[in-house]
């Protein structure tokens, strides 16, 4: 029995320290996870990935381990976000205005601005495109699994995620400058590029 079958026993049976290890070890994740699916709301993204926990602690004598308790948390996590967006409405689908100049930001070409302005990027997506975006692109779901948890069809699916790559195209384009300036700087700097 492997460790984490042994913590989700225990878990089971109520030990807390079982409980906050398994909180301590996903925690991460999930909320990341949630935060994703719920945008620029931070308070609800919490209300939510509380809800999400509270509901992953109530289905553990449920879980079975056909699969790994990361993937079966994670499945609970993108459905208890998506039914909370249900009842708040977000996934009404309207669009928010971007602002020309919202896309600028400074040229920093290290990884956690690359990660900040695509996260900023998603956060300026509609509620339905963001969705469907990070389910399909971010967590690997096909557009039937996206169609059946968002209650749309395949190609309403699809739909939403062609506009959410053609929106966050238009809203990183500044990143392909800093690449590119990047890439000409080193090959200004004296030596040749290969051929």
């Amino acid at each position: 029995m492997t460790v984490e079958l042994l913590t989700i026993r225990q878990a089971i049976e109520g030990d807390e320290a079982a409980l906050r290890a398994l909180w301590t070890r996903h925690a991460p994740h999930i909320d990341l996870v949630v935060r994703r699916l719920v945008g620029n709301d931070q308070d609800l993204a919490a209300d939510i990935a509380q809800e999400v926990w509270i509901q992953i602690f109530r289905a553990l004598p449920s879980y079975r381990g056909d699969s790994q308790f990361g993937t079966w948390a994670h499945r609970i996590a993108v459905n208890r976000t998506l039914n909370a967006l249900r009842k708040t409405r977000r996934l009404a689908g309207i669009e928010s205005d971007i602002e020309e100049d919202s896309a600028f930001v400074e040229m920093d070409t290290d990884r956690s601005f690359l990660a900040a302005s695509i996260e900023q990027a998603m956060a300026k997506l509609s509620p339905g495109a963001r969705a469907v975006f990070v389910l399909h692109d971010v967590e690997g779901f096909t557009h039937e699994e996206i169609a059946r948890d968002l209650g749309i069809t395949a190609g309403g699916s699809k739909s939403q995620l062609f506009k959410a790559r053609a929106k966050l195209r238009k809203l990183l384009a500044h990143l392909v400058d800093v690449v590119s300036d990047a890439q000409n700087s080193r090959t200004d700097s004296g030596h040749a590029a290969p051929a």
